[in-house]
């Protein structure tokens, strides 16, 4: 029996039920004449618009009816009927109640028995009191407008909702057609949904009457009666709430549930489900996991949960449950919703207690999340707990990787890796072993690694067999610089350890690292070739890895001081070095490389002052490798000339701290007695006068330390200070300028214990008036500054 007839037959027994029949009979009939004359009125309206038709067409020329009541009007009267006819059932249902409390406030008055009482009590108000708020429902639904929804919002809204996979449910059946005006939400239920299902009434009139006019009053009737079923909060069907979800019409369907939840004890786990996901949809995503978990208890009782999870033949509750879960999470994963994923499947854990497979999908998807949130500690303990052992492997590779892109080093070195240490090295190793060098830095993290677990030996061979590929395929500046950094590296771990255990294993030339997973080598046959018998390695001890240290440190060297030969010194030999590094003009270090690999050296002795023609045709030689671009050689230049002119070279290029370069060159030359250049003193005059004045004194070089003296009391007296690097000459508004009085009294010292040579004399004279000169002027400049301070 319909839904809305047994109501019908339902209201009739509670009165029938009650005492005082006649007051009661009176009141139903006063109420049934209302409603009679409400459904005349929409039969009326339904006459016209079908005698406008042509009625007296014959039933196949006529529109389709099914297009008939998916016009504007038609679904307007259809759906004004409902209200109508629900709102006079609902005064007729307010009314029953009204008395049916004033009977059992009287009590023994007006029942026979106590048996009427308590049937009235326990069975006939709280029927009344259903059909009451059922009849209120349907008609706040034929009264509540729907919202208009931009097409992107609806397309927006049915993509997420594909992953519940309804697209076979009635209610997801996609609808076009144009609205001219504001629609109740039961229109659009009965535009998109009940409309499409009315092929079974019309095939029923059309079979009773196929030669006669349709019965146009009989047929709304049973239009109205069909749309009431569908509506009935009752009906497990659930059609009108899935209807609400698929037009993006979540203010209503919330209201909706929100009236039905307090008493209706149909479809419960549906309605948590659609009140979860208008909380979803509306932000509130912890209100909507809350709304998913109590609608998990009703799995396999109600029919819309049912087609929400495909429930099979022996399938156990908790299977059922957990295909529930799998959707929800696929729903708030598409939703974009981690930490709710994260919660739901640790509760979906529960459920599959027995099943492993159920189990690792599950805690898989735990990690997925964890990690993109960036919670690398969690993501490592949900890693940890996968039960099957090839998702744990994937895992842990996505996990390296991940952590590698973000640069977030320190947690992936410092998880424990408990059981799982061999398969995080082997993982690294085949990374570092498979990408670009320079874009990448697996096998620094594998050193780190090592490191972390005091592992030195393994975190020196990683870092050597980086520095060999480093020389092998970048041969670059910025390789060069690695290289050293990976062998310096190496050194440190192997100083680390014990003497006797500080070595290495090296592949010998020729061997080939096998990389986990690669395919086998086959012949041209397709057979695999035989293994070999035995490989070849080196062992490397700490002097040799110091030797390669040495040798890549000569590469960057070399290459630094010109950068077009990195290309060539990436792999080349101490012999080969040595040739570069002399061609280069690199002495000092092409010397160290030979003393360190014990190769062949040759001093060149280089006496250009008192050489003949030999020892000149050979410095031309060396010049000819270090000299500079500009060299002139000509017979009016000699080797002396472009060695000295070299000398300025480096001076000018290669600046110190404190002129130790000048000083240092200064003193070689005094110290052989060679005479100082002209370049030379007046470069070293504008920096530290005094300190040449000290070295003149030290190699007892009276005549040029007397004349230095000379000079610079002149340049402080004004005549020449811009030779001594004094920016005004003494007076009192100059800045301060100062004499080095202790090397001057040394120099006086000496010239007056040498007083026996007359040029020494005169020399000492000439010092004496100077400074006399010097100490009157500044006595000048003293007052004068005095003075104007005091003024």
């Amino acid at each position: 029996m319909p839904l809305t007839l047994r109501a019908d037959a339902e209201l009739r027994g509670l009165l029938q039920a009650l005492p005082m029949r006649s007051d009661i009979e009176a009141l139903l009939s006063k109420l049934e004449a209302t409603h009679r004359k409400e459904i005349t009125l929409v039969r009326k309206d339904v006459k016209l618009l079908s005698d406008q038709m042509g009625s007296g067409q014959p039933l196949n020329v006529r529109m389709n009816l099914s297009s008939l009541y998916g016009s504007t009007i038609a679904s307007s009267i259809v759906c004004q009927a409902v209200c109508k006819i629900s709102l006079t059932r609902f005064l007729i249902c307010r009314d029953l109640l009204i008395l049916q409390h004033l009977l059992l406030r009287m009590g023994d008055v007006v029942f026979a028995g106590p048996s009427h009482l308590l049937q009235t009590q326990q069975e006939l108000i709280p029927r009344t009191s259903q059909m009451l708020l059922s009849y209120y429902v349907i008609r706040w639904g034929s009264q509540c407008l729907a919202s208009v929804i931009p097409v992107d919002t609806l397309e927006s809204n049915l993509q997420h909702l594909s992953v519940l996979e309804l697209s076979d449910s009635p209610a997801f059946t996609p609808g076009s057609r144009y609205i001219s005006g504001p629609q109740t939400i039961v229109e659009l239920f009965f535009q998109d949904v009940a409309r499409k299902r009315l092929s079974q009434i019309f095939a029923r009139s059309s079979a009773a009457q196929t030669h006669t006019p349709l019965n146009w009053p009989q047929l709304i009737t049973d239009i109205i009666t069909y749309l009431l079923q569908h509506l009935w909060p009752g009906n497990p069907g659930f059609l009108f709430p899935e209807c609400l979800m698929r037009s993006c019409q979540y203010t209503q369907l919330q209201e909706y549930v929100r009236l039905l939840q307090p008493w209706c004890q149909v479809n419960v786990g549906s309605c948590h489900f659609m009140m979860g996901q208008c909380y979803l949809v509306m932000g509130e995503g912890h209100k909507a996991l809350e709304c998913f978990c109590q609608a998990a208890s009703e799995v396999e009782k109600e029919d819309f949960l049912e087609k929400l999870i495909h429930v099979e033949e022996g399938d156990t509750p908790s299977t059922a449950r957990l295909q529930y879960y799998n959707r929800v999470l696929r729903l708030l994963e598409d939703m974009g919703l981690p930490e709710l994923v994260i919660q739901l499947a640790t509760l979906a854990i529960t459920e599959a207690a027995d099943d492993l497979t159920s189990q690792a999908a599950l805690r898989t998807r735990i990690f997925k999340h964890y990690l993109d949130l960036g919670h690398n500690h969690q993501a490592y303990e949900s890693m940890t707990q996968i039960p099957d052992h090839g998702r744990q492997q994937d895992c842990l590779r996505q996990l390296v990787v991940v952590l590698c892109e973000r640069s977030q080093l320190q947690d992936l070195v410092e998880f424990p890796y408990v059981n799982l240490h061999n398969e995080v090295v082997s993982i690294i190793e085949s990374r570092a072993r498979a990408v670009d060098l320079m874009t990448h830095n697996y096998y620094e993290l594998l050193y780190a690694f090592h490191i972390y677990r005091h592992n030195y030996r393994k975190a020196g061979t990683v870092m050597f067999e980086y520095g060999m590929r480093l020389g092998r395929e970048v041969r670059t500046l910025r390789g060069l610089q690695k290289q050293v950094n990976s062998y310096l590296a190496c050194l440190g771990c192997l100083r680390l350890i014990r003497p006797e255990y500080a070595w290495i294993v090296q592949p010998a030339s020729g061997a080939v690292y096998e990389r986990p997973g690669s395919s086998p080598k086959r012949t041209h046959d397709g057979e695999c070739p035989p293994a070999p018998r035995s490989s070849q390695i080196e062992i490397l001890e700490l002097k040799d890895l110091k030797k390669e240290y040495i040798l890549a440190q000569t590469r960057l060297t070399l290459a630094q001081h010109d950068s077009s030969t990195a290309a060539i010194a990436g792999s080349a030999s101490a012999e080969e070095m040595m040739a570069l590094l002399v061609q280069a003009g690199l002495f000092d270090t092409a010397i160290s490389l030979c003393q360190t690999f014990n190769l062949s050296l040759v001093p060149v002795c280089i006496k250009l002052q008192n050489g003949g023609e030999t020892a000149q045709a050979e410095a031309w030689q060396w010049l000819s490798a270090n000299q500079l671009s500009s060299v002139v050689t000509t017979k009016e230049t000699s080797a002396t000339d472009e060695a000295w002119r070299l000398l300025t070279y480096y001076l000018e290029k290669y600046e110190s701290q404190n002129n130790l370069y000048h000083r240092c060159v200064i003193n070689k030359l005094l110290s052989h007695g060679v005479p100082l250049p002209s370049w030379l003193t007046n470069s070293y005059k504008v920096v530290d006068s005094a300190e040449l004045l000290r070295m003149y004194l030290k190699y007892d070089l009276l005549d040029e330390a007397a004349d230095l003296v000379l000079q610079y009391v002149d340049a402080i007296l004004g005549k020449g200070h811009q030779y001594f690097g004094i920016e005004l000459p003494l007076s009192a508004v100059s800045p301060l300028v100062w004499l080095p009085y202790s090397s001057v009294d040394h120099l006086l010292q000496a010239l007056e214990e040498n007083s026996n040579n007359q040029h020494n004399r005169d020399l000492l004279d000439k010092l004496k008036a100077k400074l006399d000169d010097y100490f009157h002027q500044l006595e000048a400049s003293t007052a004068n500054l005095q003075a104007i301070q005091r003024s």
